[in-house]
């Protein structure tokens, strides 16, 4: 088996959790990233990551990262790390569609004595179970005599500049105890709050999708609660700030549950259950709570307006952020675009913007979204602030009401950004989750 000065390093999936991964290797030994997206790559070599998880300086530091589409260069590799995607249909199942093409892609060439590790989010038992059989199909290769895999869940926090890769614990695993040992010792290179080597690869994959389950549980807990605060005419934060007095009390929030973890791992896991038997009854139930919210949101909203005497048919409504959370451009599985649809189910016209998501990409991935400039000026009858990008931390009452027309403009505050007695000095009907 190989040693750790042996390594020759790949990165399969330059996103959101490869990049700063492949980044923090390259610091410490040459690393091969490899992308099938040809535009990405050329970004890299240019120095600059769209995503913006990883700095310009910090892939100047990078010195020994290289960045590739093209399958030959990773010939020459002996550990592969594969950090795709893991969505889910459209019948909420999950799409291994990614990590299989992925394992296709490295089992071309697949040497004796290499190892595969996996980060990608799973339900229990994927690696083995569905990516190893597409290594040992593509390269004729035999699991655990000619080759070896691990697994290391990623833990990646979109936009969050305080908890990097290599501050985070990152849990371990391998396919025996040798390269469990050896992919334990790999990380440990880069990963200065250390690891934790769990005991098989199983466990790991559990660990990983069970951590965003109980966020996502949480959450919809938090909605819930809202949804009867509201009926009972009680403000929600104001119950969370006194509920949080005590020491044990989880501070967690109301809010839309999306991008590519919290709103999606929870299916990995109910998919599973269903398999071996079990039908799950809280997970699923927080998902449904969670899946509903922008349609809640949006609602409420308009029983505002049609209360103020505004008309619908004829009325705008203006959305402040589409990416699924603030300060980072990443706008997979945003539950904003729910808010967006509820409208125009109704037949209302919609304006959203966003300083930080990339339009083109908007325009691809939601099809009939009307984007307007940033601070366009724009005046709307109901304003919903949607992402709490810094850019609007700052307004004030004022400042909303510039954007807002009419004498009984309506507000959704979804993320609790502004005060509510300024926002109802300013004349404005203002509400929030």
């Amino acid at each position: 088996m190989i040693t750790l000065k042996d390594i020759r390093l790949a990165v399969i999936g330059l996103g959101y959790v490869g990049l700063p991964l492949a980044a923090e290797f390259g610091k410490k030994r040459p690393v091969v990233g490899f992308d099938i997206n040809a535009k990405r790559i050329h970004a890299l070599r240019d120095g600059h990551d769209s995503t913006l998880e990883v700095s310009d300086e910090e892939l100047r530091e990078a010195k020994g990262l290289r960045f590739t589409a093209e399958v030959a260069d990773l010939a020459g590799c002996n550990v592969y790390i594969v950090t795709v995607p893991t969505p889910i249909d459209e019948h909420k199942r999950p799409d291994l569609t990614p990590l299989v093409k992925a394992s296709e892609t490295i089992g071309k060439v697949l040497k004796k004595g290499d190892i595969v590790i996996y980060e990608s989010t799973v339900y229990p038992g994927a690696t083995e179970e569905d990516c190893v059989p597409v290594l040992e199909r593509v390269s004729g290769l035999r699991f655990n005599e000619d080759f070896y895999a691990g697994y290391s869940p990623e833990r990646i926090n979109p936009g969050d500049k305080e908890h990097r890769v290599s501050t985070i614990k990152k849990v371990t695993s391998g396919s025996t105890a040798e390269v469990a040992e050896l992919v334990d010792s790999l990380y440990r290179q880069i990963i200065v709050a250390g690891t934790h080597k769990a005991p098989s690869i199983r466990v790991a994959e559990a660990a990983k999708v069970i951590e965003n389950t109980q966020r996502d549980l949480n959450i919809a807990l938090m909605n819930e609660l809202s949804v009867l605060f509201a009926r009972l005419d009680i403000d929600t934060l104001a119950v969370l700030e006194a509920a949080g007095t005590k020491w044990n009390f989880l501070p967690f929030r109301p809010g839309l549950v999306g991008g590519h973890c919290i709103g999606v791992d929870p299916y990995y896991l109910t998919d599973k259950a269903e398999k071996v038997g079990y039908i799950p009854q809280v997970i699923l139930a927080g998902r449904r709570i969670n899946d509903n919210m922008g349609r809640y949101v949006a609602r409420t909203t308009i029983k505002k307006m049609v209360r103020n005497g505004i008309d619908v048919t004829r009325a705008t409504v203006g959305v402040l952020g589409l990416t699924f959370k603030e300060n980072c451009p990443d706008i997979r599985n945003s539950k904003v675009i729910d808010i967006i649809r509820e409208f125009q189910d109704f037949g209302i016209h919609v304006v959203a913007e966003d300083p930080y998501a990339d339009p083109e990409e908007l325009a691809y991935e939601y099809p009939g979204v009307e984007i307007a400039p940033g601070d366009s000026g724009s005046s709307v009858d109901a304003l919903i602030v949607a992402v709490a990008h810094d850019e609007y931390k700052t307004l004030d009452a004022d400042g909303l009401k510039r954007r807002l027309k009419g004498s009984k403009p309506v507000l959704a505050d979804v993320k609790s950004l502004f005060d509510p007695d300024q926002l109802a000095q300013a004349g404005i009907t203002a509400w929030r989750l």
